[in-house]
């Protein structure tokens, strides 16, 4: 209680949190909202559409997390450097940020644009998804390249506390996106109806915009993220070496991570289109409730990382502290709307009853997980990565989904034939395992230091 009481006084920090993770959640949530909307004019064709799509962006879901992992292990340094100042290397480090976020995502497009079908074959093996996913995956990869861009400069905008102009730019991208979804996938105003591929394009012209805008303000405005081909390419021993040794292993943590969920949906993808459908749904779903949590963990990132690179480590032990706190009671808040309103969006996407009934029971399991899910969330990417502690993030993150969630999923989806909510929930056990594991860790307080000169 004594914490609380303390937390509440500390105005100065509930307003820089607020001020971080409320645009932060607010970008997330328009993107989720994308995504939602995304699922749901596509759902409007049928059920093995959905799932060809849901399997289709299992690739964006590789990249962006590989791309994640690039902006993560990146921003613990520039928050850093945010906290002394150091307006050249941060520039230095968004630049190599750029050069290895724009060449992984740049080899994900050339694979998923000359090979679609073979791709898609890897996780299902039917044929009608395989065929639709392939349309749609050969023109949406093309945006990879696109958003690695918007994403670097995003996340060097938040390291450096300018959080609303990633908002902005989000609301236009969306608005381009779910009008053009309207107008191609079910041909209104004189197009053609393209369905899946019209989904597509959408999404391609909407991310050529959303770079567009990001770039044209950022060189605008003058902003620390406005970087030159001097940032790109330049020589400097000690920050390569800082860099590498403490981002590498986000980066990895990302990777191995992502490929072990995209492993689950190799699972998925061969219990069935219903099976994939309803976890697609349900994923959709649960990425609108967990903006908040992303918000905080972002924040959390940026706010420890000022402190600790200005060499303010009792705030910074002190204010994880808070954190912790405040990310308990927003996820009883979360859990309590999402049984309110579960219903609601679940009738909204017209689906056939026993898909329905599936992904009632796979949000059910969601929320029942979600203490877990959240703690290690905030503790993973917020706590211990904005102090470096990165190897530790890596090792809770990677053997909770290979040694954990990918054999739970084997074992249930395709060993005992289990159904989708019963398989979703053995597969969230890993919560479980790295927190046990990640709030000790926390406790022994390796993350509490400054690792910039």
């Amino acid at each position: 209680m004594n914490l609380i009481h303390e937390m509440k006084q500390d105005k100065a920090f509930l307003k820089k949190a607020a001020m971080i993770a409320i645009p932060i959640a607010l970008q997330g949530l328009l993107n989720n909202v994308l995504n939602f909307v995304d699922t749901l004019m596509i759902s409007r064709l049928d059920t093995t559409t959905v799932a060809a799509v849901g399997i289709a962006n299992k690739i964006f879901f590789i990249v962006s997390l590989l791309l994640f992992g690039i902006c993560s292990g990146s921003s613990i340094l520039t928050s850093q450097y945010w906290g002394m100042r150091d307006m050249k290397n941060i520039k230095r480090v968004v630049g190599l940020s750029m050069l290895l976020g724009v060449t992984s995502a740049f080899l994900f497009s050339l694979v998923s644009f000359l090979k679609p079908q073979f791709v898609m074959s890897i996780f299902t093996n039917n044929e009608p998804t395989i065929i639709i996913g392939a349309k749609y995956l050969k023109i949406v990869c093309i945006s990879y390249v696109i958003t690695a861009v918007t994403q670097i400069f995003m996340s060097a905008l938040r390291s450096v506390n300018q959080v609303k102009l990633p908002v902005v730019i989000s609301c236009v991208a969306i608005v381009t996106n779910v009008i053009l979804n309207y107008v191609l996938i079910f041909g209104k105003f004189g197009f053609p109806e393209l369905g899946v591929e019209g989904a597509a394009i959408a999404t391609l012209i909407a991310r050529i915009v959303e770079v567009a805008a990001m770039v044209l303000l950022v060189y605008y405005k003058k902003s620390p993220a406005s970087i030159s081909m001097s940032h790109l390419f330049f020589y400097d021993k000690d920050l390569y070496s800082i860099y590498f040794r403490t981002a590498s292993p986000v980066i990895m943590n990302e990777f191995m991570w992502g490929l072990g969920i995209t492993m689950y949906s190799l699972v998925y993808g061969r219990m069935g289109d219903n099976a994939m459908a309803a976890i697609t749904i349900t994923q959709n779903i649960e990425q609108l409730l967990q903006v908040v949590f992303m918000g905080i963990s972002n924040a959390t990132a940026v706010i420890l990382g000022n402190e600790l690179g200005a060499g303010k480590l009792k705030d910074a032990e002190t204010h994880a502290k808070f954190i912790l706190i405040l990310q308990t009671m927003v996820t009883v808040i979360i859990i309590a709307l999402g049984i309110i309103f579960m219903n609601p969006l679940i009738a909204v996407f017209q689906m056939e009853p026993v898909v329905s009934a599936s992904i009632r029971k796979c949000l059910f399991v969601f929320l029942t997980y979600l203490f877990f899910k959240v703690f290690n969330t905030v503790n993973i990417v917020g706590i211990l990565r904005s102090g470096g502690d990165t190897k530790a993030a890596l090792f809770l993150d990677v053997t909770g989904v290979w040694l954990i969630g990918i054999p739970m999923a084997f074992l249930g989806g395709l060993v005992f034939h289990f159904p989708i909510e019963a398989v979703y929930a053995m597969v969230l056990s890993e919560e479980i395992y790295k927190m046990v594991l990640g709030f000790p860790r926390y406790r022994k307080k390796k993350w509490l230091r400054k690792i910039v000169a």
